[in-house]
């Protein structure tokens, strides 16, 4: 005998979400400016092959004058349309891996310091005091000029700099979860503090969480590009960054050198914070009534 399988009556929540996505203009444009970058990165080294560092063309040839580089070349002869497409790729790198480490030891550190409380609390607060007494800038910038400045040395120095504010964000969620009626719930059912914290806490925190790590990307960019312009940046890659810092020296007779990276920066971070706006509309309980 076959048994009718009637519909769930609620619709699923990745649909709903998807569902708001794109009726918010914020997303919508935010979401297809990063498309963009994202199809950039990932086409760079199948429409230009080379190595972008290689001089290539006739220095300072200004955008328009050969169609075979449409966007001109360098002080060095160095392709800039070239070097925009692999500079998306670096720079997203390492956006997503300085990231990824905040995310890492923002997330943990303050789910744990907001749900045990005591003594682990107040010893993470003073950690974080001490790292946000520091701007974070001149943190990084003093951690790459320490070490030799590479991708993954750089991405490591925007992560471990990045993480406080997070943290704090995190430990307030925790903290106003914990006593909560569901986490009561699942510690009279006697589940396991590892299941709590992932299932109970961190899910219901996950929208300011991932509203802070959009932000969070566009920081990275930006303080990746700022140390290149000051020279720390990994000389072995085509960075944004890079690009900006290389045409700082012949800003006020060739301008496009700079400025043409610069915007490839301003679209991308402009990307991640109309998406931020976005998710933070979006995932916003009051908007799901």
């Amino acid at each position: 005998m076959s048994t009718l399988t009637l519909p769930h009556p609620y619709p699923s929540a990745a649909r709903s979400v998807l569902a708001r996505l794109r009726r918010s203009p914020s997303a919508l444009a935010g979401s297809l400016l990063l498309l963009l970058v994202l199809f950039m990165a990932a086409s760079a080294g199948w429409l230009f092959p080379g190595d972008p560092l290689d001089m290539v063309a006739e220095p300072f040839l200004r955008p328009g004058v050969d169609l075979a580089y449409p966007l001109g070349s360098d002080m060095l002869g160095r392709d800039l349309l070239a070097g925009i497409f692999h500079g998306a790729r670096v720079s997203l790198l390492i956006a997503a891996v300085s990231t990824a480490i905040a995310l890492l030891l923002g997330v943990s550190g303050g789910l744990l310091a907001g749900y045990y409380g005591g003594w682990l609390d107040a010893a993470l607060m003073r950690v974080t005091e001490f790292f946000q007494t520091i701007p974070s800038f001149l943190f990084s910038l003093a951690i790459v000029a320490v070490i030799q400045p590479t991708v993954w040395t750089i991405a490591l120095a925007i992560g471990v700099t990045a993480w406080p504010s997070l943290a704090r964000l995190v430990r307030a969620e925790a903290l106003k979860l914990r006593h909560g009626e569901m986490v009561r719930a699942s510690i009279a059912l006697g589940a396991s503090d590892a299941r709590i914290l992932l299932r109970d806490i961190l899910t219901n925190a996950a929208t300011p969480i991932l509203v802070s790590a959009s932000l969070m990307v566009a920081s990275a960019i930006l303080t990746e590009s700022s140390l290149a312009f000051l020279g720390l940046g990994d000389p072995n890659a085509a960075s944004w960054g890079n690009m900006v810092g290389a045409g700082r020296e012949v800003l006020r007779t060739d301008w496009y050198i700079t400025t043409i990276p610069g915007l490839a920066i301003v679209f991308t971070v402009l990307a991640l914070n109309l998406l931020g706006d976005g998710l933070a509309d979006v995932l916003d309980p009051r908007e799901r009534k």
